[in-house]
């Protein structure tokens, strides 16, 4: 089985630290993380973004607790970065964009329930208490709605105009970004707020759907199934369902299983299997991006991120079910990802491919991420709970 073979994890080991020392070029010097281009240089065009930041605070985290040289450093400007330019003295919360080197206005003043789930899980990583508990009030007073048990979306800067959107991209992130926030501070609140989320979205929304989960929802939580009909490759807000997500959200209602051990309800495991078969059921030599609501492809194009969160997901199937299918999965994906995804000349993983599996940049340009991939070296090699950062700081540590 290649999820046990030791060799393997030596494989991933080193392609935790490859994709690392590539994204260590997005510092910004003048704060935060930028993107950057297919070959790892960053565009000092593009604005600093709060979700690009966090996620890349988040993984030099990871890379810190590995040992990777010079990754404490960058941990370091990535809050100095969301306790800084990125921060909104006056008004509270995180900008979504700023241009840190102009020092005036933000260029997208916009509080997204998106990023700050993102600013929870990097000040988790990052081991900052001040800046999780500012957060974490910041999300609760916010962006938390205890009667929906769910997160509201788009706030204007002054916290004074809610958009009417509702989507469950931000709450995926917030389940996240709780279990996180629930290991590093013993509350165990989080997770109970964790497993409203998921209860609501993936017992609910998900399994009335037939497992084909709408995205996009009205302020009071009605499904709009033609949301970006118009713009279906849209990169956060698609149309159609996402298939990643179906595989991200796979893998969280595990890891939550796990971090609630015998108060866990029975639906968690079925449902994660649910969403993988599904999901799934749409491989074709790569996943496309999106399918209608009766699974046929709408955006055919592949994205790097959604074989990483396949490989996430079958991992902690096997782990939790010991069945050799997701083992067979996993194998899968994983050679399709060395074939097509992993750029050896120019270093990363390719963000995106078209149908044929060629190099393409309609949805995503460059190669600005390297959350999915980190996460998915280690989740092969780690227990299902507690959370990545949580079993590296305690020391559970890669093949434990």
């Amino acid at each position: 089985m290649l999820l046990t073979d030791p060799a393997h994890h030596a494989e991933l080991a080193a392609e935790c630290e490859r994709v690392l020392r590539f994204a260590a070029a997005a510092r910004d010097p003048a704060g935060g993380f930028g993107h950057l281009d297919s070959r790892g240089r960053r565009d000092p065009g593009r604005p600093v973004e709060l979700w690009l930041t966090c996620r890349m605070t988040h993984v030099f985290a990871i890379g810190r607790l590995l040992g990777l040289p010079g990754a404490d450093e960058l941990v370091r400007h990535g809050v100095t970065a969301l306790t800084g330019p990125l921060r909104d003295a006056e008004h509270g919360g995180w900008y979504a964009a700023v241009r840190p080197a102009d020092g005036a206005e933000p260029a997208d003043g916009a509080k997204q329930a998106y990023g700050h789930a993102f600013v929870v899980l990097a000040a988790s990583s990052a081991g900052d208490p001040a800046l999780l508990a500012e957060a974490l009030d910041v999300v609760e007073r916010r962006f938390w709605r205890e009667d929906d048990g769910l997160v509201v979306d788009d706030w204007d800067r002054t916290w004074s105009t809610l958009d009417p959107y509702r989507g469950v991209n931000a709450n995926m992130h917030t389940v996240e970004a709780f279990l996180a926030a629930a290991d590093v501070t013993g509350d165990p609140v989080w997770r109970r707020r964790a497993l409203r989320i998921t209860e609501r979205v993936v017992h609910g929304f998900a399994r009335e759907a037939g497992w084909l989960l709408p995205e996009h929802y009205t302020a009071d939580w009605r499904p709009v199934r033609d949301h970006n009909r118009e713009e279906p490759a849209h990169p956060f807000r698609p149309y159609g369902v996402t298939v990643g997500h179906l595989l991200e959200w796979s893998r969280l209602a595990l890891e939550l299983r796990a971090a609630l051990g015998e108060a866990a309800p029975d639906w968690l495991l079925p449902d994660a299997v649910a969403l993988f078969d599904t999901a799934v059921a749409s491989w074709a030599d790569g996943f496309p991006y999106t399918v209608d609501f009766d699974g046929t492809p709408v955006v055919r194009q592949r994205m790097h991120w959604v074989v990483a969160e396949a490989l996430g997901a079958a991992a902690r199937l096997w782990q939790v079910t010991g069945d050799p299918s997701y083992d067979g999965w996993y194998a899968r994906v994983w050679a399709y990802a060395q074939r097509h995804l992993v750029d050896r000349e120019h270093g990363s993983w390719r963000h995106e491919l078209d149908p044929a599996n060629r190099p393409a940049a309609t949805v995503w340009a460059g190669k600005p991420d390297a959350y999915h991939v980190v996460q998915a070296t280690l989740i092969p090699r780690l227990p299902v709970a507690p959370t990545l950062v949580t079993a590296l700081a305690r020391g559970v540590g890669p093949g434990a």
